[in-house]
């Protein structure tokens, strides 16, 4: 296997192109937080399916979520591999944020008794946005320096929570219009899946202009497609894991706490709702000031985490973690619940703006695309894992939401013991191709 080139000598990124990546994080939450948070899964679960019964619809849903996940997570070494050989991140990003608008909006067609449309096209558009997601990723070896990656990091963070809030604001602003039009889901769920893929398309749009591509294409070997070279690389970088082992151990903690946090997000509502008695209009409330909070954490940690380094931020992110579950496990009232509930959001914002600057300082320049598919692959892993988990849990012990969160804790309290073991200077040597 060929050596891989350094990325090209061109002039740093200036303060438009960095803002124009973060930008791509406001689209991506668009995404998100409506269709997968706030709207759409609830109303395929209780309009598209409802003739099959709640049970079996949120098998399908559930399913279908760790299906899109795991495809994600098969496809990510080879999209690494194609983006890092051919230095075509940028036209690659265009291409699965074309598809994303594209499928949410069709998202609008799917009605009553329409399971397996919805289906189909809610599994394309999470898979274009993982996708994505990596892709826009790799980006950020390139537009900052070791030295203020974290803030860079943080900056598309903190610019993607506001991206979530003003679109599930326009969004709930319309879905109160429509029901006092007495509209019924089917009619204005809709309209709502155009407004994300207009707000996407708007978002995203800057990073297509202004951001460039600085890596440069590396030689092919002769005989070899991407598929065999991408496994290959893979394989190889897993045979190194002597050789990056902070990197390895890094993603292991990753992996364990995104578990967690993913746990949280697809459970927050139901949680809340069910154990605390949220209305609707309070878990809508909740949502956004999460998210809210989300961006506070993610702009005060990229801050730290440049002063004091990403794997002290990530330790600290970890500690608010654990004690916001614990605060919810235990809270008795509602005004305890929102103190755990927006610890969380802060938790969320920190750990995963500080985790992806860390994960690009021990990230070789020449194969980001790669090393931030490892990040991915990581991260989808946990999306199937978590639930899961949590799913089983409360089916062992009758439905018990509170005690069922004691899988969340474990997983949080894992990840802080494998950060035990990252050494961040080492890492970076590592990536450098020193030794220390």
């Amino acid at each position: 296997m060929s050596e891989a080139s350094e990325p090209s000598g061109n002039a740093p990124a200036s303060n438009r192109e960095i803002i124009s990546w973060a930008l791509f994080d406001f689209a991506n939450s668009s995404y998100v937080t409506v269709v997968c948070t706030a709207i759409f899964h609830a109303y395929f679960v209780r309009t598209v399916a409802d003739s099959l019964g709640t049970g079996k619809a949120t098998l399908l849903l559930t399913s279908l979520i760790s299906i899109s996940n795991l495809i994600i997570v098969l496809t990510a070494p080879v999209i690494g591999t194609i983006a890092d050989f051919t230095a075509r991140k940028k036209p690659m990003l265009l291409f699965t944020s074309i598809l994303l608008a594209v499928f949410t909006a069709l998202l609008s067609c799917a009605g009553p008794g329409d399971v397996y449309l919805a289906l189909f096209v809610l599994g394309a558009a999470n898979v274009m946005y993982g996708t994505g997601e990596n892709l826009i990723a790799a980006f950020l070896p390139e537009i900052a320096s070791r030295e203020n990656m974290g803030r860079v990091s943080a900056l598309g963070w903190t610019i993607g929570y506001f991206g979530g809030i003003l679109a599930l604001a326009l969004c709930l602003g319309y879905v109160f219009y429509a029901e006092g039009q007495s509209q019924t889901a089917a009619q204005y769920v809709p309209v709502t899946m155009w407004i994300v893929a207009a707000i996407f398309s708007i978002g995203a749009l800057p990073t297509f202009l202004f951001l460039k591509e600085r890596a440069l294409p590396l030689a092919r070997p002769e005989g070899k497609g991407f598929i065999a070279i991408g496994f290959e690389r893979l394989g190889h970088t897993v045979s190194r894991a002597a050789q990056f082992r902070d990197l390895f151990l890094f993603l292991l903690c990753i992996l364990f706490f995104t578990c967690g946090s993913t746990t949280v997000a697809s459970i927050a509502a139901v949680y809340a709702e069910q154990v605390m008695g949220f209305k609707t209009s309070d878990t809508i409330a909740m949502i956004m000031v999460v998210n809210l909070a989300g961006s506070i954490g993610a702009f005060t940690f990229g801050a730290i985490q440049d002063r004091l380094g990403s794997r002290k931020a990530v330790a600290y992110s970890l500690f608010i973690w654990i004690v916001a579950v614990l605060t919810v496990m235990l809270a008795a009232s509602k005004t305890v619940f929102w103190v755990g509930a927006m610890l969380m959001g802060a938790a969320t914002g920190a750990s995963q703006s500080s985790a992806r600057a860390l994960v690009g300082r021990f990230a070789p320049p020449e194969r980001s695309a790669e090393f931030f598919g490892l990040w991915g692959l990581s991260a989808k892993l946990a999306t199937i894992i978590g639930p899961l988990s949590f799913g089983a849990l409360s089916y062992l012990i009758g439905g018990n939401y509170r005690l069922s969160l004691i899988s969340t804790l474990f997983f949080f309290v894992l990840s802080l013991l494998a950060l035990v073991f990252v050494d961040e200077n080492r890492g970076i040597a590592s990536a450098r191709g020193e030794t220390v």
